[in-house]
């Protein structure tokens, strides 16, 4: 029985902190298994892309997500209250009518 590496490495940046033992302030990207082999002669390094990675890129998208969230509740609320304005003034109109 011979036992063999495995080929891969983690790919998830959860798996790569449990694996090392890292903190969340560690940079996962500098603890990635890379995979080396021969191309035309040359050893070509090769790494996969982590998934799962929290940059600031995500953030940046999470924060517009909330935003958006945030402006659409007030836009609602605004409509919603105008409306009930309206309707008041209407139902005021119909009870003066008769």
């Amino acid at each position: 029985d011979v036992q063999i590496p495995r080929r891969r490495g983690p790919k998830r940046a959860g798996a790569i902190r449990k694996l090392f033992n890292l903190t969340k302030e560690d940079d996962v990207t500098k603890f990635v298994i890379p995979r080396e082999f021969e191309r035309k002669g040359k050893t070509v390094v090769k790494r996969p892309k982590i998934q799962r990675l929290v940059t600031p890129q995500v953030l940046q998208r999470k924060r517009a997500r909330a935003a958006a969230k945030r402006v659409a509740r007030e836009k609602s609320k605004a409509a919603a209250a105008e409306y009930a304005r309206l309707y008041a003034v209407r139902a005021a109109e119909r009870r003066a009518s008769r």
